[in-house]
């Protein structure tokens, strides 16, 4: 099953982000708790941690593009259900 991942809220106040880059490329693995993505906000670059195990099968946004709000799907991550 596709699992959709979203942008993630990291701080209270952030309403958008920007991907610095991927820590894990289309087809390859990545098990829940592992960083997936390098986030960028208005402070700070932090990893973002997949919440799920499986297979990164698209990416959405690539790293470098215009901020992303919160919420809105980045990639999708095959669970193999």
């Amino acid at each position: 099953m596709l699992v959709p991942v979203h942008m993630p809220k990291l701080g209270y106040d952030m309403t958008e982000g920007r991907i610095e880059s991927w820590l894990v490329e289309v087809g390859g693995a990545v098990r829940r708790g592992e960083p997936l993505a390098e986030i960028e906000t208005d402070k700070i670059v932090i990893e973002m941690e997949s919440l799920t195990s499986g297979t990164l099968v698209e990416v959405v946004h690539q790293p470098g593009e215009d901020m992303i709000p919160v919420g809105e799907v980045i990639g999708y991550v095959d669970d193999g259900n």
